[in-house]
């Protein structure tokens, strides 16, 4: 089983329905299949052994991810965002590489433009020689952040994304006319995982390249869209958009789901109040994962905020239980399963789970466990609940101290927008607590009264050290905020 497979059957079953783009101009299901076997002949005869797409959210994205599968070689979207010396040095470890690139300077120097890619994956032309990718074979490589070392590649074979798909997904199963919208990146497993699975939904994908919540919401209007994905960070900025329009969501969008980083709870319930026949999903999952292993549903959202039980209502800021064929623990450092509400490491094992690199082998454990290096608890009825990365493990005097326990609390005063907590160096503790804080417009709040605010509420070790007041977090283009940045920030202003 491969990505090809489920191609042929999207060609097939839905072979004249429009898939991807608007509807007037898109590409049909049989469209995509003949530009992808086209695209396939021309990696083929260039004797390429990589595909490397530089490039923005469009109709290339996909004909050159299926391009690849059916040449059986591995596609690997790069960040546009890194600079030229990073994607040089990505480049050189590739073999022979087939370059798809809407960076002017590549084009000029071998690449194909995106443009220039698609008029030559045209339908009609001679065939690509058969055989396709062994479900064994890579389907995908993902860059990782690199944050502390040269990035890794992050390897999904087509077993890995098949599973993913045909675990979570009914064949042909949208309703039609449904379309869904897809805003993060390329280069990022959201990208690659909402593209297959609606495809084999059948569900029309429209792409938005750069996400303004204006645009978001036009397009949305616009097209009809009926489900779509956003990061936390462009959630708030849709919120904020309808607030600041006085109307609520556009009443096509049947189902909405979040991911890929923490979001506030005050912002969650505002968009379940405007967004109000919207299903809402968070999903939870890795790029090692090949996308998500949890998930919370509608229903799960709609009964924890009208519940007045504060256990139930607390599922608001888990990431529900995990899917099918999935398995989740939590372990001890020990390796030993935790107790419902014992906080340990997060690990996870089933068919789609990858959890390997291409530098250095599987990280997958003899136990078949993967070590997902996220913390969090179960609770009794199998709720997870994530409380962030173990890098981000805040240890001041021997104390171990999450981040997040911290940000939940800040995230309910009333003046606060959003906040981020990180270790920041502290001469007698070895760490301290900063606290990062956006304040709601028009409000102004001192740093001891949010320090107060934390310690009538936790334990005084965990009350800030520091309380920053900033105009807005530093995160990716997936949502995720960089504490790094936050804490250079601060080495930055005390050198001047």
């Amino acid at each position: 089983m491969n990505l090809t497979t489920l191609l042929e059957m999207v060609a097939s079953g839905n072979g004249d329905t429009v898939l991807i783009g608007s509807k007037e101009q898109g590409l049909t299901g049989e469209e995509l299949r003949a530009r992808a076997s086209a695209g396939a002949k021309l990696i083929q005869d260039a004797g390429s052994q990589t595909v490397v797409y530089l490039g923005g959210n469009g109709p290339a994205f996909p004909v050159a991810l299926f391009a690849a599968a059916y040449a059986a070689v591995p596609f690997l979207p790069l960040n546009y965002r890194l600079s030229a010396e990073q994607i040089d040095e990505i480049l050189a470890r590739q073999p022979k590489p087939f370059l798809i690139s809407d960076d002017p300077l590549r084009t000029g120097h071998g690449a194909l433009s995106l443009e220039e890619f698609l008029n030559l994956a045209a339908p009609g032309g001679a065939p690509h020689e058969p055989g396709g990718a062994d479900g064994e074979d890579i389907a995908v490589l993902l860059m990782t952040s690199g944050t502390t070392a040269a990035p890794k590649s992050a390897v999904l074979r087509h077993r890995h994304l098949t599973s993913y798909v045909l675990g979570s997904v009914e064949f042909a199963s949208a309703e039609p006319g449904d379309a869904t919208i897809v805003c993060v990146p390329p280069y990022h497993i959201a990208a690659v995982a909402n593209l297959i699975s609606n495809l084999y939904a059948g569900r029309r994908v429209v792409y938005l390249d750069h996400f303004t919540a204006a645009d978001w919401l036009d397009i949305v209007t616009k097209e009809q869209i009926t489900n779509a994905m956003v990061v936390p960070t462009m959630l708030v900025r849709i919120v904020r958009e309808l607030d600041k329009r006085g109307t609520p969501g556009p009443g096509s969008l049947r189902g909405l789901s979040y991911g890929g980083a923490k979001i506030a709870a005050t912002v969650l319930a505002d968009a379940l109040r405007l967004f109000p026949t919207t299903g809402f999903v968070n999903a939870y999952g890795l790029t090692e994962t090949a996308s998500s292993i949890a998930v919370l549903g509608p229903e799960d959202h709609r009964d924890a905020l009208a519940s007045e039980d504060p256990h139930v209502r607390a599922r608001l800021a888990s990431v529900g239980r995990a899917l099918p064929g999935v398995e989740i623990e939590i372990h001890d450092p020990l390796g030993r399963p935790c107790a419902p509400g014992v906080v340990g490491d997060i690990v996870v094992r089933g068919p789609q789970i990858a959890g390997e690199y291409k530098e250095s082998g599987s990280l997958v454990d003899p136990a078949g466990w993967f070590h997902t290096r996220d913390l969090g608890h179960i609770d009794g009825e199998g709720f997870i609940f994530v409380q962030g990365r173990s890098d981000d493990t805040i240890i001041r005097g021997g104390e171990n101290i999450a981040p997040a326990e911290i940000e939940d609390v800040l995230a309910r005063h009333p003046a606060v927008a959003d906040v981020a907590v990180a270790a920041i160096p502290h001469e007698e503790w070895g760490q301290g607590i900063g606290a990062f804080v956006v304040l709601k417009e028009g409000q102004t709040e001192e740093e001891d009264e949010l320090k107060n605010w934390v310690r009538s509420q936790l334990r005084s070790s965990k009350t800030p050290d520091l309380v920053r007041f900033v105009p807005e977090l530093p995160t990716t283009p997936t949502g995720k905020i960089l504490r790094r940045d936050l804490v250079r920030s601060l080495a930055t202003e005390a050198a001047r």
